[in-house]
């Protein structure tokens, strides 16, 4: 037990509790650029994007690596709506309201896109289709996506923002210390707050992500059987 464990009693279980938000911190971010990652695959395969792919920046801080998925999104989101532009002016403006109706069947969207998406990308895939489908207009990007982004930007901005990332593959003792280097004693407190309070929502955004984007490479592999 380290010295100031006898004046601070409370210390111990502290080091306990940042090492455990830390790994879930750790899990939720690995989680985010994994499925970012996927989804640049798909619309890079599917709707002829040429995204770059994410990765973790080990040395930096944890403000740095949420601007890397935000970034990355943000992207995303540009290329979309340059597909959801095109589907506009292609289409009908019957059949483009029916892509955006939350009632309308899956497959019917997908026969609609099928229509015009040869003009756009220069080819015809059902997949492409599916796509286009799953992710232009949709919830994806209207709701989960921003949700995710909007989380991001607040861990960034928050007490957590500089603590490095590299700190997460360190012992107890170290990583508690490198808290200590990146916040005030007297906010320690505030920052293992932040952290439940954060994770809380980031937890659940990148989840609901994860899921999106999985249902979207399941729909594609389904198409292309």
């Amino acid at each position: 037990m380290a010295q100031s464990d006898f004046l601070y009693p409370e210390n111990p279980r502290r080091r306990q509790e940042v090492n455990r938000l830390h790994q879930e911190l750790l899990d939720c971010l690995s989680v985010s650029f994994q499925s970012t990652n996927k989804l640049i695959g798909v619309l890079n395969m599917h709707l002829g994007c040429r995204l770059a792919s994410i990765e973790m920046k080990r040395d930096g801080t944890i403000k740095e690596n949420c601007d890397i998925i935000i970034q990355a999104m943000m992207k995303i989101q540009e290329e979309l709506q340059k597909v959801d532009e095109a589907l506009k002016d292609k289409l009908e403006p019957t059949l483009y309201r029916k892509l955006q109706d939350i009632k309308e069947r899956e497959t019917e969207k997908i026969a609609i896109v099928q229509k015009v998406i040869s003009v756009i990308l220069g080819e015809a895939t059902s997949a492409a289709s599916a796509v286009a489908v799953k992710l232009v207009g949709s919830n994806v990007t209207t709701g989960i996506i921003n949700k995710l982004v909007a989380v991001l930007a607040q861990i960034g901005a928050s007490l957590l923002g500089s603590i490095g990332v590299a700190v997460l593959g360190l012992g107890i003792d170290m990583i508690f210390r490198a808290i200590l280097g990146a916040v005030e004693k007297t906010q320690l407190q505030a920052a293992i707050k932040s952290y439940e309070k954060h994770l809380v929502e980031f937890k659940s955004a990148s989840e609901i992500y994860h899921h999106a984007i999985t249902e979207v490479t399941n729909t594609v592999k389904h198409q292309m059987k």
